[in-house]
């Protein structure tokens, strides 16, 4: 069991790492067309940009469904990319874009810091120019007072 969750945080922790590189890389990238969908602040509540979660969580799906009979890696690994992507969900989606109306603004100084820098991403909305690519790992300069 042990050897589980550990698998379980390395599927968090490398998505991420994943995250990260795929939304710099990919997303401001050749896949642009899609992700600026979410810069421009479209009305409703699914953008074309929701295919990313798809993505991530049809990856997630298939390697529970391939660990499943034999409880090993490949399992907690996906179980790992589902529960980044409910954070993922909290966070981004509920707490910063308030695509659903369940949180009011963050209290906690990490919180905040994760609205700024989000705050920092969008302030354009073209491909090039964005910056703070990651959800959790949050630069220093983000958890200063009054900015």
């Amino acid at each position: 069991m042990l050897e589980g969750v550990l698998w379980l945080l390395v599927g968090f922790g490398l998505m991420e790492a994943f995250s990260w590189c795929i939304h710099k890389y990919v997303m401001h990238g050749v896949l642009w067309k899609i992700h600026k969908t979410h810069h421009q602040h479209g009305k409703g509540i699914f953008e074309l940009n929701d295919l990313f979660t798809l993505l991530f969580g049809g990856i997630a799906v298939v390697l529970i469904l391939l660990g499943v009979s034999q409880w090993d890696y490949r399992f907690w690994i996906g179980c790992g990319i589902s529960f980044y992507g409910m954070v993922y969900f909290i966070l981004h989606d509920v707490l910063i874009h308030k695509r659903l109306k369940w949180l009011g603004r963050p209290k906690s100084n990490y919180l905040k810091a994760i609205a700024k820098a989000h705050r920092d991403h969008h302030k354009t909305r073209e491909c090039d120019g964005a910056v703070s690519f990651g959800l959790l790992i949050v630069p220093k300069k983000y958890f200063r007072e009054g900015e």
